[in-house]
């Protein structure tokens, strides 16, 4: 690998690390955190799904900063937006604010991620295409996982640790304070490489041509588009699963106060993505086609879910929470190299962008709906109803799969494989890796 390409991804696993370790401050708090606050199961999963409602309204006009402005300036917003609204997110637990508030801030925190989204990937592939890379592209995401997982175990083991000792919002102040530190790295080291801007229209007319090469370039495309289809259930499932195993592991446990304990399911999930990051290109290997890894990670994931909303014993749940975790985090790096490579440079952020949105579209609607599942009938059985909701979106990536677009069996990022020009329609030849939370 060069020198200059080396640079690039070193500039990329530090804004990885950065932003896993401040948003991993609260993931193993979360749930506990708004329960605390006075909030329903229904409400607390709600607060959730108007985050994920935020990331849809907002993912693409925010997409237009990406592609028309830059992905270090779509990333420097992203990080400020954070900062503050997690404040105010402490604001409200001190307050025990009503739930509108919470919704309207939850909303808030989804603007500021849909600068990151797409953004943050489409900088590193177009970076790493103008340095002459030639590499693996689920080497380098498989790395970042590795990365991001380590990040996660400090910082929610931290978190919770922190969370006993002091109380449930120190480590929301924590992340607000990371965040500012990576603005200043950002906004020093980051710079767009191989993107040149378009600033050649008005924010209307570059939303509404946003919205129309996503179409072009997203839904037009059928091996993209089944990919694209698939991400509500598994984005969906993904989130509350995440959140909802906090307080049903303290339920386990025996004692709900045990904020470590909460705190220690985070960084289990965070040891099984470090090993499905450094694996997840050695198993990828062993398939002739990304697809093949994906839907067989996706199948073990509902499998896993099932188990878990089943069993009622503390240990085995842990087990099954590590192969949860690393059948997710071996599918993130092959499902986006996989887009990634079907997407041209100029529309990349754009495209990952909308992948984005129909993921969040998914949190919108069946977070509140586990969440009520779960005030009904307990965390267990919720469990078991997002694994058969996850098994809904596997046929689209079956779809996809049927299309042999040359990314399937791609096995080196080349830069140029997605600006080819498609077969005709009759021979036309992402689980995402752990959605954005709030």
């Amino acid at each position: 690998m060069n020198p200059a390409a080396r640079r690039v991804q070193r500039v990329y696993l530090i804004l990885l690390l950065g932003n896993t370790l401040a948003a991993s401050f609260i993931w193993g708090i979360n749930t506990l955190f708004l329960l605390d606050a006075g909030l329903t199961n229904f409400e607390a999963f709600a607060a959730n799904a108007f985050f994920t409602a935020g990331m849809v309204i907002f993912e693409i006009p925010t997409g237009v900063v990406a592609d028309t402005v830059g992905r270090k300036i779509s990333y420097l917003l992203g990080t400020i937006t954070l900062s503050v609204t997690t404040a105010l997110y402490w604001l409200l637990w001190l307050w025990h604010a009503p739930f509108g508030w919470w919704a309207l801030v939850s909303v808030l925190l989804g603007l500021g991620f849909t600068f990151f989204s797409g953004a943050v990937d489409a900088w590193l592939v177009d970076a790493l295409t103008s340095v002459k890379f030639s590499g693996s592209l689920e080497a380098v995401f498989g790395r970042g996982l590795v990365v991001t997982g380590i990040a996660m175990f400090a910082g929610s083991v931290l978190g919770g640790v922190i969370a006993q000792a002091t109380n449930l919002g120190v480590p929301f102040l924590l992340r607000a304070i990371v965040l500012v530190i990576m603005f200043v790295f950002a906004f020093f080291v980051m710079k767009d490489m191989g993107f040149t801007p378009d600033r050649s229209m008005g924010p209307l007319k570059a939303t509404r041509n946003v919205l129309t090469q996503s179409i072009d370039h997203g839904l037009k495309k059928r091996s993209v588009r089944y990919v694209i289809l698939s991400a509500p259930f598994a984005s969906g499932v993904g989130i509350y699963a995440f959140y909802a195993l906090q307080p049903y592991l303290l339920e386990l446990y025996g004692d709900k106060t045990a904020y470590s304990i909460a705190g220690l399911a985070a960084a289990i999930l965070s040891l099984s993505q470090v090993a499905g990051g450094m694996l997840a290109h050695r198993i990828r290997g062993l398939f002739a086609k990304r697809t093949t890894t994906v839907i067989g990670a996706s199948l073990l994931s509902v499998f896993a879910l099932v188990v878990l909303g089943l069993n009622s014993l503390f240990w085995l749940a842990v087990v099954f929470l590590v192969l949860w975790g690393f059948v997710f985090a071996v599918a993130g790096p092959v499902r986006q190299a996989y887009i990634n490579d079907m997407i041209p440079s100029k529309q990349r952020a754009t495209v990952l962008s909308f992948d984005s949105l129909f993921g969040s579209l998914g949190g919108v609607f069946i977070q509140p709906a586990l969440g009520r599942a779960a005030d009904l009938w307990g965390y267990g059985t919720s469990l078991v109803i997002g694994g058969a909701v996850e098994l809904i979106g596997i046929p689209f990536l079956f779809a996809s799969r049927r299309q042999h677009d040359p990314a399937d069996t791609a096995t080196v990022h080349e830069g140029s494989e997605a600006a080819a020009p498609e077969a005709p329609a009759t021979a036309e030849p992402k689980p995402p890796a752990a959605p954005e939370t709030p």
